[in-house]
């Protein structure tokens, strides 16, 4: 019996030195165990997370730069002026000039305030109003929400009242004749607006925007690289009633700069005078 109790406790031993467990049992059976695995606690993974790239709508173009606030006024506003004369027959060329002389290239205080880009005052207006000094102290002013009603309510105005009725009757695209028609039927009280308006019209080549109307010719695009200006146009010869103040209106250059081009050091002018406008 001992020698018996021995064996078996011999075969246990045996059986306990392999990766499995095997138990012997006395009756010589044997039954066998999985060994035990051991549980190993994994880390939880690191999620790094990556910036967020914000990308721009597609079509957003970089904005330009231009070489006057003229040339920017015209690259913004020179479809709306043809849409304009499509509709209402009103030279593209005249509307244009008008804005950019009326509103100061856009930037002046009823164009920026009131998008009232041709200064037209009230008149009976049932809308939205701004007041400002012009020929008497805060006058009533037309104010819109967009530009674009702006340039319409301007054609209206034109088409609507009969003292302009003889503008519609000149030759299609005759620009110096709507100039000179305009200051004849009172839109202006300046007796030079009608040669204002004309010489922003050839100076930027506003004409070209009536023969796109008329003849379907293709448009100069006006663009930082292919600004659209007289090679010419960097002397002015004075005329009577030239001031230094209407010259860097009329050609967007500040008054300081026209006196240091030409080394005055008055403000005084004489007719003939030749103006150097640029280096």
């Amino acid at each position: 019996m001992k020698k018996l109790l021995l064996l078996g406790v011999a075969l246990v031993t045996f059986y306990n030195c392999g990766s499995t467990k095997h138990y012997a049992f006395v009756d010589g059976s044997v039954s066998k165990e999985e060994p035990s695995k051991k549980v190993v606690k994994e880390e939880p993974k690191k999620v790094t997370k990556k910036p967020i790239e914000v990308k721009k709508p597609k079509g957003e173009m970089p904005k330009k730069s231009y070489a006057s606030p003229t040339d920017e006024y015209i690259a913004n506003y020179s479809a709306i002026a043809i849409t304009e004369m499509k509709k209402y027959k009103i030279p593209a060329s005249i509307t244009l000039a008008q804005g950019i002389l009326e509103s100061g290239s856009g930037n002046g205080r009823l164009s920026a305030k009131a998008n009232n880009h041709f200064g037209i005052k009230c008149h009976n207006w049932n809308g939205d109003k701004i007041y400002h000094d012009d020929d008497a102290l805060q006058e009533c002013f037309r104010k819109y929400t967009h530009a674009e009603e702006s340039f319409n309510d301007h054609s209206l105005f034109l088409t609507s009242r009969s003292r302009y009725a003889n503008l519609f009757k000149l030759k299609s695209g005759d620009y110096k004749g709507w100039a000179h028609g305009l200051k004849k039927a009172g839109y202006a009280t300046d007796p030079k607006y009608p040669n204002k308006l004309i010489d922003l019209i050839e100076r930027y080549k506003l004409y070209q925007y009536d023969d796109f109307v008329l003849k379907g010719k293709k448009v100069l695009e006006v663009t930082p690289e292919n600004i659209v200006v007289e090679k010419n146009m960097n002397v002015h010869v004075v005329k009577k009633g030239d001031t230094l103040y209407s010259l860097s209106r009329l050609y967007d250059v500040p008054v300081s700069i026209i006196k240091e081009l030409n080394n005055l050091n008055t403000n005084a002018l004489s007719i003939g005078q030749q103006i150097k406008l640029s280096k």
